[in-house]
């Protein structure tokens, strides 16, 4: 069994500054990084680290090559991300002395996705197979219904949410991430549990799995309702938390694990992650998943 991503690639240009810009004030900044970023890009990576078959789709321009070969050392096949000469997606990060940020992101390449270049990508996969989308490219609704007619698993990641999401084909979504603002938003419900039921009742063929934070994740589905407490670590860095869930998550249901045991596996994995700094670099392997369990 084979997962591809239609998934996000950015570079994360991150500025430190003592403070963040004002309407007309010019400032120097202490610092700047370049990182790997993308929802996308880092669901990929968690996805091959657990040891799912992983393939990702989608476009950078050539000054995101090294996300390529991020995606590449990390396991992940690339033989469907194109090279165009535009600009590649990227996100303007400032980061405060109190630790807060404010993010300027730029789709770029992200935006360019095709029903044409979707029909070529899954005419390599069969039923059975998984795709995997969040909600930073173009497209998302017509590659669920185009991944869902050709007999794919379907899984969606409602992040960053928009109100778009809500005219989603979610009745066609087999597993369906959200946190607990995302799912407020979808159910109209506040509580955790009612927000899980309502939308197992909207989407009666789709298996809920809301993530709370520190309170730990709610499943419901076809198995029951289940609850997991979130791992007891002190947390540094929760960047990439709800991308290693995913990726962990579809492992484990993807071998058979059963909801109740995917969780586990899942917490256990997001909350190594949240113990290292960074984005991609934070993401655990199968088997330091494994030795914490």
């Amino acid at each position: 069994m084979r997962i591809v991503n239609f998934g996000s690639l950015n570079i994360d240009y991150v500025y430190r500054v003592d403070e963040f810009l004002r309407p007309g004030e010019t400032k120097p900044a202490r610092s700047r990084e370049i990182f790997c970023g993308g929802k996308g890009l880092n669901q990929s990576i968690a996805c091959a680290r657990a040891g799912l078959s992983t393939y990702h789709a989608g476009f950078i321009g050539t000054e995101g090559l090294f996300l390529k070969e991020k995606l590449a050392e990390s396991g992940v096949a690339t033989g469907f991300i194109r090279e165009v000469k535009r600009t590649c997606g990227h996100a303007i990060i400032q980061v405060s002395d109190s630790g807060q940020n404010c993010i300027l992101l730029y789709p770029g390449t992200n935006a360019l996705l095709t029903e044409a270049f979707a029909d070529e990508v899954l005419s390599h996969f069969v039923c059975g197979d998984v795709a995997l989308f969040q909600n930073e490219t173009n497209l998302v609704p017509e590659l669920i219904e185009k991944a869902s007619r050709k007999g794919l698993k379907v899984a969606l990641n409602a992040a960053p949410f928009t109100e778009a999401v809500k005219a989603f084909p979610l009745e066609l979504v087999d597993w369906l991430f959200v946190n607990e603002i995302e799912g407020a938003s979808l159910s109209g419900e506040k509580a955790p549990e009612k927000i899980a039921a309502r939308l197992r009742a909207l989407y009666p063929n789709t298996e809920i799995i809301l993530t709370l934070g520190a309170e730990g994740c709610l499943y419901t589905g076809g198995e029951g309702v289940f609850s997991e407490p979130a791992a007891d670590v002190i947390p540094l860095d929760t960047t990439a938390a709800g991308d290693t869930f995913t990726g962990f998550y579809l492992m484990a249901a993807l071998n058979g694990e059963g909801a109740k045991r995917a969780l586990q596996i899942a917490s256990a994995a997001s909350g190594l992650a949240i113990t290292r700094m960074g984005a991609a670099d934070s993401i655990p392997t199968i088997g330091q998943v494994q030795a914490v369990l």
